[in-house]
């Protein structure tokens, strides 16, 4: 699985779509498309992404299990 696929999976845990995801992060929804279909992600764009899903960054990158 993706950094992507897992960001959608985990998106649509919250019920969130990539509009409210990207609002909450601070980015353009394009952002949010653009990386759930594979485009590269910024550190600290993972980091917030990360926190608004509720989710460990490692988990999100595939170092540690999905939970």
């Amino acid at each position: 699985m993706t950094l992507g696929e897992r960001i959608r999976v985990y998106r649509d845990r919250k019920l969130l779509t990539q509009a409210e995801l990207a609002e909450l992060v601070g980015v353009d929804k394009m952002t949010i498309w653009r990386v759930e279909n594979g485009a590269d992600i910024k550190s600290k764009v993972l980091v917030k992404i990360a926190k608004q899903l509720s989710v460990r960054p490692d988990i999100l990158l595939g170092v540690a299990e999905m939970v």
